[in-house]
């Protein structure tokens, strides 16, 4: 590694914590991990306190209330399963300012008069950012646990399990991420990216599983949208090991794929590195 990508290297790393970013992706995924659980938990304790009004209105709802305060799994799922919308939408937007943002406020303009490349540019934030939000789910999903191990009544949460489900919603958020990199980078317009990959976080997996209904191609269980999907069954029972090891597997090849397209376009886009405006 050359003295100008490490440079790179460390530019992404400051900016990522002076920005703040960090801490308000790290603060977002710590706050659902212990308020998803802890707000399932309540819902089955109101439940069971409103049993009479419940019978007096004809609704059997002793399952529901059983179910939402006894199995520490369903805290876990829950919160797996808002991160999965509402936590990708914020770190996505929180990204801008590295997916291009350079760009569009003109102060890191790539200059090549300064001699700054492409690789060096484009490489440390395909590093730097997937795997801090991988890193990140982990312990929020392990975070998670911990809290509804202590607030429900039976904890049926195998580790394992757990571990699994964060590394594949880990995986699932790198995905987008490298997306949003890679197209934020490309376009110097990072809020459009981040606006086409949300849509697409909704769309995509929802097109899969309408497309996988009724037709039998065991090949469209193997595919990086359905990462999701697996995650929040994981925390019951996670998927063959080989299916998951194959769509883990194909993601990352996308997104080693997704980062040669990005440095390409870096290569191919004329820069226009023109004028006398001087931004710090």
């Amino acid at each position: 590694m050359n003295l100008q990508t490490k440079a790179s290297f460390k530019k992404e790393l400051l900016a990522f914590f002076r920005t703040k970013a960090f801490i308000i992706i790290l603060l977002v995924f710590i706050g659902f991990s212990i308020f998803d659980p802890l707000l399932i938990r309540g819902l089955g304790l109101l439940m069971d306190a409103m049993s009479e009004t419940y019978d007096e209105m004809g609704m059997d709802v002793s399952q529901i209330s059983e179910m939402m305060g006894s199995a520490a799994s369903m805290g876990v799922q829950q919160f797996l399963g808002d991160i999965m919308g509402i936590g990708l939408i914020v770190g996505l937007l929180l990204m801008n300012r590295f997916a291009g943002g350079e760009q569009k406020k003109r102060s890191i303009i790539i200059p090549r008069s300064s001699g700054l490349g492409n690789f060096s540019y484009i490489t440390p934030k395909f590093f730097i950012y997937p795997l801090a939000v991988l890193i990140l789910m982990v312990i929020a999903t392990l975070s998670a646990s911990v809290v509804s191990a202590l607030a429900f009544a039976v904890n049926d949460l195998v580790i394992f399990n757990v571990v699994i489900a964060g590394l594949l919603m880990g995986v699932n958020f790198m995905m987008y991420v490298c997306f949003h990199l890679a197209l934020g980078t490309a376009m110097g317009k990072p809020g459009l990216s981040a606006a086409i990959c949300i849509g697409a976080s909704m769309i995509v997996p929802l097109i899969f599983s309408i497309l996988s209904t009724g037709i039998e191609n065991e090949m469209l269980a193997y595919n990086p949208f359905s990462l999701g999907a697996m995650s929040l069954v994981a925390i019951y029972e996670p998927a063959p090991l080989t299916e998951t090891i194959i769509t883990v597997a194909m993601t990352l090849g996308i997104m080693v794929i997704v980062y040669l397209l990005a440095l390409f376009a870096q290569n191919a886009k004329k820069i226009d590195n023109s004028g006398n405006e001087i931004l710090i």
